[in-house]
C-alpha cells in the first residue's frame, strides 16, 4: 500500500499522448451533462473496473458498492493521506480522497480492476476525482440557490396570504425582513399573468426582474399557469405589459387601484380582466376598462340593500368576519379546492366557511341568481364601489330587483344580452336555461331537449361574443347573471330568509 499527497490535482492531460479520455472527461461538466452518477459509470467504463463514490459516513453516493477496509477509508476520509493503492487477492485497487462540499467532509473514490494500473488508468482516476468534486460542488450550489429561492417563494406566497385575509400587519411584518418598503404602501394594485405551465416559472423570474422586485411575485398555488404580481407603485403596469408583447399564449390581467386590505377582491378583479385579455389583441386588460353593472346603480341605494344583506354578520367578532367575507369572495370566484390553495387552507375550511356565511345570510349558495346577489353585495361591501356618506349599517329600503330597474342597468343588461341575437342558435335561450339550471349542463339539456355538450357548446360560443368567461364561472358569469334579471329574463333570487341554508347545501366546488 502506498499514500501520497495529490494537492494541486488539475484537469489536463500531462503527456498527452491520448487525449480522448479528457476530452470525454471535461464534456462531463458541460452544463447539460452534470451528473456524478454518468462520471462514475464513464470512469468504470474508461477503466475497466468496479467503482464506487461514498462518503465518510459509507453512504453510497454513485457506482455499484464494493467491500472496503475501513480504516484506510476512515484515513482517507479524514485527510491523513490523500489515495492509496493496494492488491487484495488479485484485484488492484486505488483509493482516492474526494473533496465534499460540506464542511470538513470528504468521501473516497473506490476503483477496482482485475489488471494493474498503468500510467494512462491513474491519470483518469486522478482527473475524474477531479472532476466530481466540481460537480459535488457545483450540485450543492445550485442546490442552496433551489432552496434559498423556494424559500423566498414560499413567503411570498405567505404574505400574499396574509392579505388575502385582510391581515396586513403581519403581512408587513413577515415582509419588512427580506423585503423593507415593499408594503410601506395603503394601496396597491394585483396583475395575473397568464402563460403555458411549463413556461410559468421563467415567466416569474421576468417578473421579478421586470418589476426590479419591488412587487410581490407569486406562483398562484391553485392555477399553475398564472403568475400573480401585486405592485404598489404604477412603472409596473407598463413593464408587465412589455412582457406579453410579442409572446405567444401570453395574457395579462389587472385590477383596480385597491387598499391592501382588499387584496382578496383586488385579485379577483384581476382574474376577471384576466378573461377579457383573451380576446384583447393586445392581450392585456384592466379591470376598470369595462363597464359593470355596480358602477351604473345607484351608490346610496346599493349601499343600503348591501347594509341588509350583509347585516347578520355584524354581529360578528372583526377578525372572524373578514376571515368569513374574504374566505366566500374567493369561493364564489373560484372552486373550493382552487381558492384553498390561494389561502393556504383545506377546501374543507373553505366550504365551512362558506356555509356559516350561506347559513347567517339565510339563503342557498348553490343558485347561480343568489350567488350573483352575495357577489355583488360583497364586492360593494369591500369597497369596490364608492359611495357617498353614510355607513353600511344605515336603515334599508331597498330591494334586489330595485337596484336592477335602474335605466342605465337595463340599457346595460339589453346591450350586453343583444350580442347574442345574431346567432341562430339561439344562444341566449340557451345561456338563460343554462343559469336557471345552476349551470348543470345535464338539467340545461334535459330542459332543452337537446344533448348536453350542445349546451356546452353554445355557452362556450357566447364567451367571444360576450367577452366573458362562463364555464368557469365568478365574476363574468355573475354579471351575466345580474343582466338576466336586469330585464326579467330569471326570476329574482330568494334573499333574506326566503331560501334558508342549511348544513348539507351545496357550495361552489
Amino acid at each position: 500500500m502506498a499514500g501520497r499527497d495529490d494537492e494541486g490535482r488539475r484537469v489536463d492531460v500531462a503527456d498527452g499522448t491520448d487525449p480522448t479520455w479528457a476530452q470525454q472527461l471535461l464534456d462531463h461538466l458541460r452544463p447539460s451533462a452534470r451528473d456524478v452518477r454518468r462520471v462514475v459509470a464513464w470512469l468504470a467504463d474508461a477503466a475497466d473496473a468496479d467503482v464506487s463514490l461514498q462518503d465518510d459516513a459509507g453512504t453510497l453516493l454513485a457506482g455499484t458498492r464494493t467491500p472496503l477496509d475501513e480504516d484506510l477509508v476512515a484515513d482517507i476520509a479524514a485527510g491523513r493521506i490523500a489515495s492509496a493503492a493496494l492488491q487484495d487477492g488479485g484485484h488492484h485497487r486505488r483509493l482516492v480522497r474526494v473533496e465534499l462540499p460540506r464542511p470538513a467532509s470528504a468521501g473516497v473514490l473506490a476503483v477496482t480492476r482485475p489488471a494493474p494500473f498503468d500510467r494512462r488508468t491513474s491519470d483518469i482516476v486522478t482527473h475524474t476525482a477531479g472532476v466530481l468534486e466540481l460537480l459535488l460542488r457545483a450540485r450543492e450550489s445550485a442546490a442552496a440557490g433551489h432552496r434559498l429561492r423556494r424559500a423566498a417563494s414560499d413567503l411570498r406566497l405567505a404574505i400574499l396570504q396574509l392579505l388575502m385575509v385582510e391581515d396586513t400587519v403581519s403581512a408587513r411584518r413577515v415582509a419588512a425582513g427580506l423585503w423593507p418598503g415593499l408594503l410601506d404602501t395603503d394601496t396597491a394594485c394585483v396583475y395575473v399573468a397568464e402563460s403555458h405551465p411549463a413556461d410559468r416559472d421563467r415567466l416569474a423570474e421576468e417578473c421579478l426582474d421586470a418589476t426590479s422586485e419591488q412587487a410581490l411575485v407569486v406562483r398562484c398555488p391553485a392555477m399553475d399557469s398564472h403568475v400573480i404580481v401585486l405592485t404598489p407603485g404604477e412603472a409596473a403596469a407598463a413593464e408587465l405589459r412589455s412582457l406579453v408583447e410579442g409572446r405567444p399564449d401570453t395574457f395579462l390581467g389587472g385590477s383596480a387601484r385597491q387598499s391592501l386590505a382588499q387584496t382578496a377582491t383586488a385579485y379577483g378583479q384581476a382574474v376577471s380582466a384576466l378573461a377579457v385579455a383573451h380576446f384583447r389583441p393586445d392581450k392585456a386588460a384592466v379591470y376598470a376598462e369595462r363597464t359593470h353593472p355596480e358602477r351604473l346603480m345607484d351608490p346610496t341605494a346599493l349601499r343600503d340593500w348591501t347594509a341588509g344583506l350583509l347585516r347578520p354578520l355584524d354581529t360578528l367578532p372583526h377578525h372572524t368576519r373578514a376571515e368569513l367575507l374574504a374566505t366566500t369572495r374567493l369561493g364564489l370566484e373560484f372552486t373550493a379546492v382552487n381558492a384553498a390553495m390561494v389561502l393556504g387552507v383545506s377546501r374543507n375550511t373553505v366550504r365551512a366557511r362558506m356555509e356559516r356565511v350561506e347559513g347567517l345570510l339565510r339563503t342557498d349558495l348553490s343558485d347561480l341568481t343568489v350567488r350573483a346577489a352575495v357577489h355583488l353585495a360583497l364586492n360593494t361591501q369591500a369597497g369596490l364601489v364608492e359611495v357617498p356618506g353614510g355607513d353600511l349599517g344605515d336603515e334599508v329600503c331597498t330591494r334586489f330587483d330595485e337596484l336592477l330597474a335602474g335605466p342605465a342597468v337595463r340599457t346595460w343588461a339589453r346591450d350586453l344580452l343583444g350580442r347574442l341575437d345574431a346567432d341562430t342558435r339561439d344562444l341566449r335561450r340557451t345561456l338563460r336555461t343554462w343559469i336557471a339550471a345552476g349551470g348543470n349542463a345535464e338539467r340545461a339539456a334535459q330542459l332543452l331537449g337537446v344533448h348536453a355538450q350542445t349546451v356546452r357548446e353554445h355557452v362556450r360560443s357566447a364567451e367571444p361574443v360576450l367577452e366573458r368567461q362562463l364555464l368557469s364561472g365568478g365574476s363574468d358569469l355573475y354579471e351575466v347573471v345580474l343582466a338576466h334579471l336586469a330585464l326579467g329574463d330569471l326570476d329574482q333570487p330568494a334573499l333574506q330568509g326566503a331560501n334558508p341554508g342549511h348544513p348539507d347545501s351545496p357550495v361552489h366546488g
